[in-house]
């Protein structure tokens, strides 16, 4: 809407076009967004937190709300005693700066549907970065409003949590691949945020959440020494390319919970910090009760298993059929089948023939996805 077109008082209206026409030249929020740079951070400006979760400070006789989020700014308006103000017939420039950056960005704010002045930004980039924000404000008092905010913008509880998700990956209950069950559901237990599968899950969690919070053990990544070849030589090749140490230049030596193990290069050692006890059991070849599964659970056709709780941290490391490439619950599984010793899961009792016919095969094709299958009794 244009400032001429307001329907306000002839007074009013002109007092509201020369307040705009005193402000500096703006540019819309899609064309310039703010760049981080590289600098070292400032720390946190101490403000008063309003309503909306923005900081709230007062200007003249009325007190301003200052939000930025990743996805723009809003400013909220109320009175001396905390009433919203309208500020639908308001109009107003922001202009940020970030911090070791001398460059000023300049965005208009129009009114929103939820009485906010706002404009829509990209601003993820400059997350954990200080801004300093101008704000001119005309038409929501009798005077323009003009006044300085100093925030740090932190990342969305949203983009926190896909990145948790993406660390942990599977469910604590299940063992699922986090999302195979929808959207994960956060779970507040013994002071840690964790994610579930499905709300069915989180009973489980809540009732014994010692269960399912163990710590892993601890990767670091340590200098190699001299004295490490003969344990190089004793472990001989890499657990997750099962290619000879050596062979693609020095070791990458770790220390998982306190064990040296030894890798053929610095691209697997995510692997091992995803899955450090599955490594740990390959290397030190500890055949405890949770490399071993058991058949001891119903059969719905010959030689084609129902899994167990037992089964599920081997099901998460697996993920896939090897038979259809797809995830082990797209058919109604997953199942477990039995092959030369080793549980292979499948998506459905129909694959069971197929790695029946080629055990070999599919153990193999597994394996080359970095998977090791486990025992069967």
């Amino acid at each position: 809407m244009n400032a001429t077109t307001l329907p306000l008082p002839a007074h009013q209206a002109l007092a509201v076009l020369l307040a705009l026409a005193i402000l500096p030249t703006t540019l819309f929020a899609q064309q310039a967004v703010p760049d981080a740079g590289n600098h070292q951070h400032s720390q946190r400006q101490t403000s008063t937190t309003g309503p909306h979760k923005g900081t709230l400070k007062a200007v003249g006789n009325l007190q301003a709300e200052t939000l930025v989020t990743t996805a723009g700014l809003k400013v909220y308006l109320y009175d001396s005693g905390g009433k919203p103000v309208s500020v639908q017939q308001s109009r107003g420039v922001a202009s940020v700066s970030v911090e070791g950056n001398a460059k000023r960005y300049r965005y208009d704010l129009f009114p929103s549907e939820d009485n906010a002045l706002k404009a829509d930004v990209d601003l993820s980039r400059v997350v954990g970065r200080q801004l300093t924000v101008d704000v001119q404000l005309v038409g929501a008092a009798p005077d323009t409003l003009a006044y300085q905010d100093v925030m740090v913008l932190s990342p969305a509880q949203s983009e926190l949590d896909a990145v948790a998700i993406a660390r942990q990956k599977v469910c604590v209950v299940s063992g699922k691949p986090l999302g195979s069950m929808g959207n994960p559901v956060a779970v507040e237990v013994a002071g840690q945020r964790l994610f579930v599968c499905c709300a069915g899950c989180v009973d489980a969690l809540k009732a014994n959440p010692e269960k399912f919070t163990q710590a892993r053990p601890k990767v670091e990544v340590v200098k190699f020494s001299e004295s490490d070849a003969a344990l190089i030589t004793k472990q001989a090749v890499c657990p997750v390319m099962d290619e000879p140490l050596g062979g693609m230049g020095q070791p990458i030596k770790l220390l998982v919970g306190g064990k040296p193990l030894f890798l053929c290069c610095k691209g697997c050692i995510k692997k091992v910090q995803s899955e450090p006890e599955k490594y740990l059991a390959i290397v030190y070849k500890t055949a405890s009760p949770a490399s071993v599964v058991a058949t001891n659970t119903e059969q719905v056709r010959p030689g084609v298993f129902k899994v167990s709780d037992a089964d599920k941290p081997f099901i998460a490391a697996q993920k896939k059929c090897p038979v259809m490439d797809e995830p082990l619950d797209a058919m109604g599984g997953p199942y477990k089948v039995n092959a030369d010793g080793k549980a292979i899961y499948i998506c459905c009792p129909g694959c069971a023939k197929k790695i029946a016919a080629e055990p070999k095969k599919f153990l193999a094709v597994l394996k080359s996805q970095g998977v090791d299958a486990p025992a069967i009794r």
